[in-house]
């Protein structure tokens, strides 16, 4: 418990800034039915795996438990591990801490509770998750090349973009209604710079499968707790109708 209550805790602190970079900026909704798509939930585990799993670990998940989407387990050998890894393991990564924070200015945050620690008032944690992967610009200003529209300054590169391709972010300065004479850096859109590998539909399906995945990593078993929750809900009617009914029978005959 104490650490997954670390874990939870890091993931907020190294996004925790987020919440203060742009607040006109409204979250895209995510795509809720690739919760229940688990050819969705697959291929999100193939991109987390293959683009996430280098610096970030989501050292409470084990690989076996994708079995729980549909995958077998020579499929995890083939697909999801490296070669000294078994089934079996959990998703931890090599890198060193020290490293990465020379590198990236703080530790990447375990994974594993990420949806779940980026809900707030203004959307799902899925919500920010799918607005955040969609909005790295390249910016020379910074270590890594990239920016991000709602983490500015963010330490984490866009590793996705060579499936998204380059884009710049364009900016124009206008009057501040709330402040005459004062100025505000406005968002006025992208550039596309250089093509990815994936059109940009394709890009945000991706992006939608990966988040789907990270979703479901938090709670393996929200999609069976649903269905049951649905299951016991029409069970309860039914009975209300019937004790109802069996009342009804009982009283008819007294005055």
């Amino acid at each position: 418990m104490k650490k997954i209550l670390a874990s939870l805790l890091a993931a907020v602190a190294l996004v925790s800034g987020a919440a203060h970079a742009n607040t006109a900026l409204v979250l895209d909704k995510f795509p809720k039915e690739r919760m229940t798509d688990l050819a969705a939930l697959q291929n999100g585990a193939k991109l987390f795996v293959n683009y996430c799993l280098n610096c970030h670990s989501a050292a409470f998940m084990r690989f076996n438990r994708l079995r729980d989407i549909g995958l077998t387990e020579q499929q995890i050998k083939d697909n999801m591990l490296f070669p000294t890894d078994k089934v079996g393991d959990v998703m931890k990564v090599s890198l060193d801490p020290k490293d990465a924070k020379v590198w990236f200015g703080a530790v990447p945050p375990d994974l594993t509770l990420i949806a779940r620690s980026r809900a707030s008032g203004s959307g799902t944690g899925a919500d920010y998750l799918y607005t955040y992967l969609r909005s790295f610009y390249r910016d020379d200003t910074r270590p890594t090349g990239w920016n991000n529209l709602i983490f500015p300054n963010v330490g984490m590169p866009h590793v996705l973009w060579e499936l998204q391709g380059q884009r710049a972010a364009k900016f124009v300065e206008e009057a501040d209604p709330h402040n005459p004479g004062k100025t505000e850096h406005k968002f006025e859109g992208f550039e596309q710079l250089t093509p990815g590998k994936l059109s940009p539909q394709e890009y945000d399906s991706a992006v939608a499968d990966l988040v789907a995945y990270l979703q479901w990593m938090g709670e393996p078993v929200q999609n069976q707790r649903t269905r049951i929750g649905v299951g016991v809900l029409i069970f309860l009617a039914i009975f209300f109708f019937i004790a109802w009914r069996l009342n009804a029978a009982f009283w008819k005959d007294v005055k």
